[in-house]
């Protein structure tokens, strides 16, 4: 999300010369659809994340898709979801006919309530997916002691925690399938795209024929082996993955740092509560999210003054198709006041002292 005026996006990460370079390498050795240069990618993020099987695809919400079907989710099926997630958590299990079953959010974090899972539990109850959402972790743990007991399969939506850490391991890399984004606003972009993880071969082998239509090999279809459809990614979009990968480390400090910056510009000031995420237990800050009463008119006067800011997504309940009539008051909450102020890997500094003193003389 570039901007070359005075107006301040809500992200900024910079797509570098690097970046053509590995682009135009690329075309010039006719890597276009699929190929060497997307299994380079799977290669090398699977060693940055500690994983034997990586499965690149052309979005996060294809990841969990692929996942879904691997897995054998089916029609009558039931997946525990949180309130709080992007809708393509829910939408994964509902095309292939399951219900997606909807659980509260922490009263602090907008993550899963372990504690209230046990109670949407019954006999069509499949699979948990707790979602790691702007970077923080949910209680694992607990998710685990839970599926254990009661036979369940774990997928994390890791969408927006790549390379966050829960008790020292990478978010999305110790549950049965982790499933991660690689849209414009995200750690690693590749500017659309996902990517899907696990340790388990035979799920890695049956989300490779399924990101193909079911078959093994494009060049040489000789059988169609199971359905699937065309989730390719691309050994362009894997270009620009691999220069993005080459930096998170960089990347992951840039966040820090400006997480930080907030941290600090906003003390003082009551009316605006930065939501807190665990640095300290290697969590990546990978948006600025904030809670404030009366979010619109504050995206109306940040906007007058050039400054771009996004409200969360809505509340899950809120899609009548779901069919849901609880009330989930912590997700309310953040669902009508949470707010993202302009963040990003590359986002200038002095942006975010000119967003910090907005602020300051906002109240």
């Amino acid at each position: 999300m570039q901007n070359n005026s005075d107006n301040i996006p809500y992200w900024r990460v910079n797509f570098s010369e690097d970046v053509i370079v590995k682009v135009s390498e690329s075309i010039r050795n006719e890597n276009i659809s699929m190929g060497s240069v997307t299994e380079e990618f799977e290669h090398l993020m699977g060693e940055a994340l500690g994983v034997p099987y990586v499965v690149a695809t052309s979005s996060g919400s294809t990841a969990l898709l692929m996942t879904m079907m691997a897995l054998g989710i089916k029609a009558g099926d039931e997946v525990i979801i949180p309130n709080r997630t992007w809708i393509a958590t829910a939408h994964a299990p509902m095309i292939l006919g399951a219900k997606p079953i909807l659980v509260d959010v922490l009263p602090d974090r907008p993550v899963i309530d372990t504690s209230l899972i046990r109670e949407k539990i019954n006999s069509r109850t499949t699979a948990i997916i707790p979602v790691q959402l702007g970077g923080c972790s949910v209680e694992m743990k607990e998710v685990w002691e839970i599926a254990k007991e009661y036979n369940l399969i774990v997928v994390e939506d890791a969408s927006q925690a790549l390379f966050s850490k829960y008790l020292g391991k990478y978010a999305g890399t110790q549950s049965e399938v982790g499933c991660f984004s690689m849209s414009v606003a995200k750690l690693v972009s590749s500017g659309q795209g996902g990517f899907a993880v696990t340790k388990n071969r035979e799920l890695y082998e049956q989300m490779k024929l399924i990101r193909t239509h079911g078959v093994a090999n494009i060049i040489n279809a000789s059988s169609f082996t199971r359905m699937g459809c065309n989730f390719r990614f691309t050994d362009l979009q894997a270009s620009v993955g691999l220069v993005q990968l080459a930096k998170v480390s960089e990347n992951i400090n840039n966040l820090i740092f400006i997480y930080k910056m907030y941290q600090d510009g906003l003390k003082g000031m009551d009316w605006i509560k930065l939501l807190p995420v665990y640095i300290e237990k290697e969590e990546v800050p990978l948006y600025i999210e904030v809670m404030v009463e009366g979010r619109e008119e504050l995206i109306k006067y940040l906007e007058s003054n050039d400054i771009q800011s996004r409200p969360v997504s809505p509340d899950l309940d809120s899609a009548k198709y779901l069919d849901c009539n609880e009330i989930f008051p912590n997700s309310q909450l953040f669902g009508k006041q949470g707010l993202i102020l302009p963040c990003g890997p590359d986002q200038p500094i002095e942006n975010v002292n000119r967003v910090l003193k907005l602020l300051q003389s906002y109240k």
